[in-house]
């Protein structure tokens, strides 16, 4: 464009279900005080119970369409009691896995990070924690045990779990640029002892590993990496792990940092990204304003950093959730202070620190 005209960047807004219209709203709030009204375009569509609920679809096809017009994805939840007894192809869940696998998003990058003001949110104790924890889970996203072939006949049922080489590559390859930029040490998650996929995922990760030969690798047992984030967490720098296995374990992640209210997430892949919190929809406060908004804010700013040339709005935004924190602010899940506050007004001091 020319002249002093802003080019705006468009973000497809999925508030999905539950509190995800409340976090999402607060994501909105946040960016748009920080870049201008002028400079995101945001445009809702449909996902999940609400979108089966309008239209039989939980992702209807112009919500798809939506979605590939835009420059990223910010997505709230979906999922809730009521529409569980839908068949599995209509649950809201569904419209999330089909999304992902629209967009062809098999990378998911979920930071788990403690910030200090919040160590006494931990339900670990902080020789355990130690000085510092900063971990990068990367999670395939499009292969695995979800999207395997499955089925029920009468009192038998069977999900199948399969990976391709290259699929593994890629997800691996991944992994080990982030260790590159980071600590230059790789954990991966498998369950080779048992399972035939994660024989595959482990060969090829040692083969990927020898175009990193400064990168440390460690292969640990899902179920051994599970024990050893509750008990010795910091030693972890870049995980990566397969889709099933990388849902369990950064959840994990979220619950030895704080709070799951306060993690983002980053689906990537050729095209268009996809950012949410990892946390659910919570049904049961929805409505309450007592959702954390923060892990929603922070996608929100992933996504202005990584696909929306906005790095320095951005790191704005971290900063003013750090002095919020500093402050001694903090919602219900990470409470332990005098100044508890509902999620609009934990977004209005968010927006008083910008």
């Amino acid at each position: 464009m020319s002249g002093n005209s802003i080019e705006r960047v468009r973000v497809a807004v999925l508030p999905g279900d539950g509190i995800g219209r409340e976090i999402t709203e607060s994501a909105l709030r946040v960016m748009k005080e920080v870049a201008g009204e002028e400079r995101i375009e945001f445009i809702e569509g449909r996902i999940g119970g609400s979108a089966y609920d309008h239209t039989g679809d939980p992702l209807p096809s112009e919500t798809i369409e939506l979605c590939k017009r835009s420059n990223a994805v910010l997505l709230g939840a979906v999922g809730g009691d009521r529409w569980d007894h839908l068949p599995g192809d209509r649950r809201p869940e569904t419209g999330l896995l089909r999304l992902r696998k629209e967009l062809g998003v098999f990378s998911n990058l979920r930071p788990a990070v403690i910030y200090s003001e919040l160590r006494e949110a931990s339900p670990l104790k902080p020789h355990i924690i130690g000085e510092k924890l900063d971990i990068m889970i990367v999670r395939e996203l499009t292969g695995g045990i979800y999207f395997g072939e499955k089925g029920r006949n009468g009192d038998t049922a069977y999900d199948k779990m399969s990976y391709t080489r290259y699929e593994v590559e890629r997800i691996a390859k991944i992994a080990f640029e982030q260790a590159m930029n980071r600590g230059k040490k790789l954990t991966s998650v498998d369950k080779a002892n048992v399972l035939q996929s994660s024989k595959l995922w482990r060969e090829t990760v040692e083969d990927v590993a020898r175009s990193y030969p400064e990168v440390e690798v460690i292969h640990l047992y899902v179920d051994n990496a599970a024990m050893q984030m509750v008990t010795n967490p910091s030693q972890f720098d870049v995980i990566v792990t397969s889709n099933m296995f990388g849902d369990i374990i950064s959840d994990i992640a979220s619950v030895v940092t704080g709070s799951i209210g306060m993690l983002p997430s980053a689906s990537m892949g050729d095209g268009v990204s996809l950012y949410e919190p990892i946390h659910g929809s919570a049904p049961d406060i929805a409505g309450t304003n007592t959702a954390n908004p923060m892990a929603t804010i922070i996608s929100g700013a992933m996504m202005m950093e990584t696909s929306l040339d906005m790095a320095e709005e951005a790191h704005r935004i971290y900063r003013a959730i750090e002095c919020v924190l500093k402050a001694g602010y903090r919602t219900s899940d990470i409470s332990g202070s005098d100044f508890t506050l509902g999620t609009i007004e934990i977004t209005d001091k968010i927006i008083q620190y910008l």
